[in-house]
This record gives C-alpha cells, sequence and structure tokens, in this order.
C-alpha cells in the first residue's frame, strides 16, 4: 500500500510552542491522531496572527481548508511542549499550501509533518475568492 510522503521545505518562516493537553492523550496513552490535526490548527492560527491575520480576515478575505495530510513521524505525551514550524508556498490564483513540522525536545525529535491546502472565502457570498494580493507579496518572493 502507498503511503503518503510529503515534501516538506528545508526552511521554515515561523514556530511556536504548544503544550500537549491532556484532552490530546487517547486510549494508547500518547497523542491522538485527531488531536495533530487540532495543534495543527493551533499553529496555523498562530502563524496568522503574527502576520497580523487570522482564518476570517485574510487581507479581506476568509479562509477554508481543502485538504490535509500528515505523515505520523513519533508519538507525542501529555507534558510535551511541541514545537510547531510552519512556512506557506505553492501560492495559486485561489490557495495556497501551509507545512507544518511538530517535533519535540532538545533533539526535535520528529512528531508529525504534514500539509493543508488553503483556499480563500468569501464567507458573506458563500464562495472562493482570489488570493489577495497584499497577503500575496507578504509571503511570495
Amino acid at each position: 500500500m502507498a503511503r503518503i510522503k510529503i515534501q516538506v521545505p528545508e526552511t521554515f518562516s515561523f514556530s511556536a510552542n504548544i503544550p500537549v493537553r491532556i484532552t490530546d492523550i487517547n486510549y494508547g496513552g500518547h497523542v491522538g491522531n485527531d488531536s495533530i490535526l487540532s495543534l495543527l490548527h493551533e499553529a496555523r492560527m498562530l502563524f496568522l496572527r503574527a502576520a497580523g491575520y487570522t482564518e476570517l480576515e485574510f487581507a479581506g478575505v476568509g479562509l477554508i481548508m481543502a485538504d490535509a495530510a500528515i505523515e505520523f513521524k513519533g508519538e507525542s505525551f501529555y507534558g510535551d511542549v511541541l514545537k510547531a514550524y510552519v512556512t506557506i508556498a505553492d501560492f495559486s490564483r485561489i490557495g495556497f499550501d501551509l507545512y507544518y513540522k511538530l517535533v519535540k525536545g532538545e533533539e526535535e525529535t520528529a512528531v508529525a509533518v504534514a500539509k493543508t491546502g488553503m483556499i480563500c472565502f468569501d464567507y458573506v457570498q458563500r464562495k472562493i475568492a482570489k488570493v489577495p494580493e497584499e497577503a500575496r507579496r507578504k509571503w511570495e518572493k
């Protein structure tokens, strides 16, 4: 069976520490796969906030997730503080990709790598929108 293989960038433009909560732990005693997606959401919100945006106010439009891919690399446990690396790439007319790397400890042991496809969305008109030039200029070089 073929496995997902995410080509993460070599460098990331943002990082933040995110503590593992007791509610992230599953019956196996480690962070559950569903919680990894929630931790990525937190990392995305911190990334956007650092740039002056939110998912509902992205230079005049909103954002909606079109797809997500996660490669699980290792376990994480209650009490761990994960370092979440995030970067933006692959702009199209209506969206872009966000890449993530979750690591733990001073050795930065990999917990997960991921990619989410984000689409610009007008929540008032309920339709897809173009990537705002302001946002594109901020990250596209």
